[in-house]
């Protein structure tokens, strides 16, 4: 398993998912790659969390 570059689906932006990441991602059973940079990831969580209050 390699580092893969992807793209967010926000921003544009070009991240790397990191072979740690994956091996992570397939511990929990994630079949998806993420689609959204970290910084895309937190904005969007902390939007959910300003929400709920």
């Amino acid at each position: 398993m390699a580092d893969k570059t992807l793209i967010c689906k926000d921003c544009g932006a070009e991240f790397v998912f990191t072979e740690g990441e994956q091996e992570f991602y397939a511990s929990k059973g994630f079949d998806n790659e993420p689609q959204r940079c970290p910084d895309c990831r937190k904005a969007r969580k902390e939007a959910r969390r300003n929400q709920n209050n």
